[in-house]
């Protein structure tokens, strides 16, 4: 869960989030849990919002039955492929979520 204050802290990156998810053509469900799954685990260092929010659209797409690569969502945010590889099951397991059996 995140504080509200978390919203106006990282409103930069949120519209970070809405520009790569209009790339992807991502529905609003999907944006929103996105920027919740964000807000939820933004990182202190801002070296590593940029991955964590590749991250959290990845996990979002993926749960709300929206896939995208993470070569897709990569290249929208910014970062490689490899960044959303290595933080993608993590960030599903600390919201409490599992990730797909294929």
């Amino acid at each position: 869960m995140y504080r509200a204050s978390d919203e106006v802290e990282n409103e930069d990156w949120l519209a970070t989030l809405d520009e790569a998810a209009e790339r992807l053509d991502l529905s609003t469900a999907a944006r929103s849990r996105a920027a919740d799954l964000f807000l939820s685990t933004v990182p202190e260092s801002e070296r590593s919002k940029q991955p964590v929010l590749a991250a959290a659209i990845y996990v979002a797409t993926l749960t709300a039955g929206e896939s995208r690569s993470q070569s897709d969502v990569a290249d929208a945010v910014g970062v490689s492929r490899l960044s959303v590889q290595k933080r993608w099951k993590d960030l599903m397991a600390e919201a409490g979520l599992e990730p797909p059996s294929w």
